[in-house]
């Protein structure tokens, strides 16, 4: 697989280390609005995931920005996790984030992908066969699910 991944007008798949500064700016620009400002997380949200080499960003866009975003990266124990799953308000509804991890389980559906949905959005995530896996948790003031889906 290529390091980066830019498709005009589609998919952009871009490794930690090779974001660029605008990737970054853009980047933070929508999970910002999206955890900080719409649903008053209380945690900061760069970290140092985002620059791992083992970390993948996925994003679509438009002339406005990114519409829909999500970062997947293996955990030191070798798990795939995916996070960060965003989509720009005025975009949302329309399935981006739904392409993003149907992206990701095509490229890493052949290993076991954990992440931490929000609570509301359990159901969601259960129908690309997720599954819960432990109880329930806040992170960052967010009740969330912790789900599992087994290599295919």
């Amino acid at each position: 697989m290529p390091a980066a991944v830019r498709e005009p007008g589609g998919l952009h798949l871009v490794d930690g280390p090779d974001l660029t500064g605008a990737d970054v700016h853009a980047v933070w620009t929508i999970r910002d609005v999206v955890f900080n400002v719409e649903q008053r997380c209380e945690d900061a949200d760069p970290d140092a995931v985002d620059l791992r080499p083992t970390t993948s960003h996925l994003w679509l866009a438009d002339d406005a920005g990114i519409t829909s975003y999500l970062r997947t990266y293996v955990t030191a124990d070798g798990v795939r996790r995916v996070g960060r799953v965003c989509t720009r308000k005025d975009a949302r509804g329309t399935g981006l984030s739904g392409s993003l991890l149907r992206e990701v389980l095509e490229r890493w559906g052949d290993q076991r992908i954990d992440l931490g949905a929000q609570a509301y959005l359990h159901d969601w995530y259960a129908g690309f066969g997720f599954v819960r896996s432990g109880d329930d948790y806040v992170e960052a003031g967010i009740d969330h699910v912790p789900m599992t889906r087994q290599p295919t």
